[in-house]
C-alpha cells in the first residue's frame, strides 16, 4: 500500500491523509456486519470512508452518513466517496460523535441531509478506538484514531443507545480481551448481542478480534462462529467467501 491506495472491486481508497489505513479490521467488519435492506446508517470514526463504502455496496437501500473528528480523513473520505458508484447515499462529516448525539438530542437538525430531523439510525458501524490499558502510539493522529482518549467505550455505547432504533443493529471489531466488558456495559442499555465472531489469524493461535451486533431493545439467541483468516500460504476459504465482493484476488 505504499503508492497511497488501496483498489477494490468497485472502489479505490486513498488513504495516504488518514492517520489509520486501510487493514484487515475494517474489511471483515464492513463484510460481516449484518445490515438490513434500506434505512439510515451511521460509521462512527469513518477515517478513509471504507466501511461506508463497503455497507453502500452491499445494501442498496441503505443512505450512510460517516463522521470522524480528523480533518484530513474527513477530506479524503469525501474524495474517495465522490470517486465512488455510491457518492449518492454517502455523506461524510468531521463531527464527532459525542457533539452529533448532543445535537440529536437537541433536535437542532437533521443528522444528514437525507434524513428527516431526530431521526433514528437503522444500523450503526464502528471500527472503534482500542488500547485502553497502553500508552498512546506517539503519532498524534494515529493515537487519537486507535485509543479510547477520544472516544470512550461508555460513551460510544450511551450514544448508541440514544441514536439506534427499536430494533436496530450496531456493529463492532475490537480485541478480545475488551469484548467482556463492552458487551456488559452494552447490556445495560438495553444493546443486546445477537451475533458474535472471533477472529483468529491461525487455526493454532487463540483469537486476537471479535466482532459483534448487538440489537436495540430486543433480546437475542445468540449465534456464535470463528474465522480463521490464514490457511497454508494465503486467505483462508472461509475469510476468501467472505470478502469475495471486495477484494481484487
Amino acid at each position: 500500500m505504499s503508492n497511497g491506495y488501496f483498489d477494490f472491486q468497485q472502489f479505490r481508497i486513498r488513504h495516504e491523509r488518514c492517520a489509520m489505513k486501510v487493514g484487515t479490521d475494517g474489511v471483515l467488519l464492513g463484510a460481516w456486519a449484518p445490515l438490513p435492506d434500506e434505512g439510515y446508517a451511521l460509521d462512527i470514526g469513518t477515517g478513509s470512508g471504507l466501511l461506508a463504502l463497503m455497507i453502500a455496496q452491499r445494501s442498496a437501500g441503505l443512505n450512510i452518513l460517516g463522521i470522524d473528528i480528523d480533518a484530513n480523513a474527513i477530506e479524503q473520505a469525501r474524495e474517495n466517496v465522490s470517486a465512488s458508484p455510491f457518492a449518492d447515499r454517502v455523506e461524510v462529516r468531521q463531527q464527532s460523535f459525542q457533539d452529533l448525539v448532543a445535537e440529536r438530542q437537541a433536535d437542532d437538525g437533521p443528522v444528514g441531509r437525507r434524513a428527516a430531523a431526530g431521526r433514528m439510525f437503522d444500523v450503526i458501524v464502528c471500527n472503534p478506538p482500542f488500547f485502553e490499558e497502553s500508552l498512546l502510539p506517539p503519532d498524534t493522529l494515529r493515537a487519537q484514531a486507535r485509543h479510547t482518549s477520544s472516544l470512550p467505550f461508555d460513551q460510544l455505547i450511551h450514544g448508541v443507545a440514544r441514536s439506534l432504533a427499536e430494533g436496530g443493529l450496531f456493529s463492532v471489531i475490537m480485541p478480545t480481551p475488551a469484548f467482556d466488558d463492552f458487551h456488559h456495559d452494552c447490556f445495560a442499555e438495553a444493546l443486546y448481542l445477537s451475533r458474535m465472531c472471533y477472529v483468529q489469524t491461525t487455526a493454532r493461535k487463540p483469537p486476537k478480534r471479535v466482532m459483534a451486533t448487538f440489537v436495540k431493545g430486543q433480546q437475542q439467541h445468540v449465534m456464535t462462529d470463528t474465522i480463521t483468516l490464514a490457511e497454508g500460504n494465503g486467505r483462508s476459504e472461509a475469510y476468501r467467501l467472505l470478502t469475495r465482493d471486495f477484494y481484487l484476488h
